[in-house]
């Protein structure tokens, strides 16, 4: 899903003294404290870098109808084992997967590469440098299509929603969820399906795990279409693994 709204979360005295810093860089010193980075190891955020991929991404699946009939983005996201985790669920559902940045980590980072496990080159997935890019990017695909933001303060749950092929789930960072621009765009009558929250307990909880937040809309709106793109994956593939193993 998005993130908890506002970057008031963890060190409330550090985040005033960041007040006037821009919300990518708050979410860089978060991933700092986090997993005790140093300056050096956090890429720069640079609007116009288009951001790399796992080696092998996407080499053992080819871009098809399948993987455009759903397709998940993950507008900057911040925390790499999120979006390592997301991407092997993009594996599992036979959807597409689109990184738009400027991204908190490097996607060639071992800490995404472990999260998706050897599940890379089955991940159909696409690097954007910005929003711009990618908003041209969509705008030029062929078919129906609609982008759907998934987010706390979204007008509709997301069961009671009625996907389509050809929809775009958007998901925003883990620090400052998704951007007014992206946002509008989700609103605008001419692309936009509206947007969409997951309900939850707030009272406890501020906001759910991004990867989780994922799961739970991807597989709603697979469900409702019927698991189209699973059950037309390719006949005849060796499995990757011959157990039952949940890791």
């Amino acid at each position: 899903m998005e993130s908890c709204g506002r970057s008031v979360v963890i060190a409330p005295l550090l985040l005033r003294s960041q007040s006037r810093r821009p919300l990518f860089l708050r979410g860089q010193s978060l991933l700092q404290r986090r997993f005790s980075l140093s300056s050096s190891q956090i890429p720069s955020l640079s609007s116009s870098q288009v951001p790399s991929l796992p080696r092998g991404a996407g080499e053992g699946v080819k871009e098809d109808a399948r993987s455009k009939l759903l397709q998940v983005v993950l507008v900057s996201p911040q925390i790499p084992g999120n979006t390592g985790c997301i991407a092997r669920t993009c594996a599992a559902s036979a959807v597409g997967l689109h990184l738009v940045g400027p991204l908190g980590f490097q996607v060639d980072d071992a800490r995404v590469k472990r999260a998706g496990l050897d599940y890379w080159p089955f991940v159909v997935v696409k690097a954007h440098s910005s929003w711009a890019e990618f908003r041209e990017y969509f705008r030029q695909q062929e078919g129906e299509k609609r982008m759907i933001a998934f987010t706390k303060r979204g007008t509709k749950i997301h069961s009671d929603f009625s996907y389509r092929r050809g929809d775009y789930l958007l998901f925003g960072s883990e620090t400052s969820g998704l951007p007014p621009e992206a946002l509008s765009d989700c609103n605008n009558e001419t692309y936009g399906g509206g947007t969409i929250r997951i309900p939850m307990v707030e009272t406890y909880v501020r906001c759910l795990n991004l990867s989780v937040s994922v799961g739970i809309a991807l597989y709603e709106a697979s469900r409702q279409l019927n698991y189209e793109q699973i059950e037309s994956a390719p006949q005849g593939c060796e499995p990757l693994l011959t157990e039952d193993i949940f890791a």
